[in-house]
């Protein structure tokens, strides 16, 4: 009985070593991306109530500019953060409906819905020409909630 020699195993190696791949691939590619998912109705009406809340964010500096956290994600921690200014309002009410749209995030989660367990932190926010908005990745911040 004679042994494969290398040159005859290298064709196989490199078909068995292709399919791996392939099949890699495609089950990377099946499952949806978690940020594709529509949010659900009720959270969809909290986060417009929160964004008419926030309004233009308008600001004469950066001392005005807070961080809020936005949703809750199945692992803990927020879904992001959304810049907002102290110079028209205290942000009560943003607290509370921010509040709300969290515990529907978790209830949604304890209904089977799902999410990524990714680390988000605080970008911080900054006052850009008149209006707050988050800080660019790397620069930190604290949050104001």
């Amino acid at each position: 009985m004679q042994t494969p020699t290398y040159p005859t195993l290298l064709p196989l190696l490199r078909a068995a070593c292709a399919s791996f791949l392939l099949l890699a691939a495609s089950a990377c590619g099946s499952a949806p991306a978690q940020n594709d998912a529509p949010p659900a109705p009720g959270n969809a009406g909290l986060l417009a109530q929160i964004q008419a809340e926030v309004g233009s964010a308008a600001c004469d500096s950066t001392q005005q500019c807070q961080t809020i956290a936005i949703g809750a994600k199945a692992c803990g921690g927020p879904e992001r953060y959304l810049a907002w200014s102290s110079k028209e309002h205290d942000g009560k009410k943003l607290k509370a409906l921010v509040q709300a749209h969290a515990e529907a995030s978790r209830k949604q989660q304890a209904d089977g819905m799902m999410s990524t367990c990714s680390i988000v932190t605080d970008p911080g926010a900054t006052c850009e020409a008149g209006r707050c908005v988050l800080q660019k990745s790397g620069l930190g911040g604290s949050s104001a909630m």
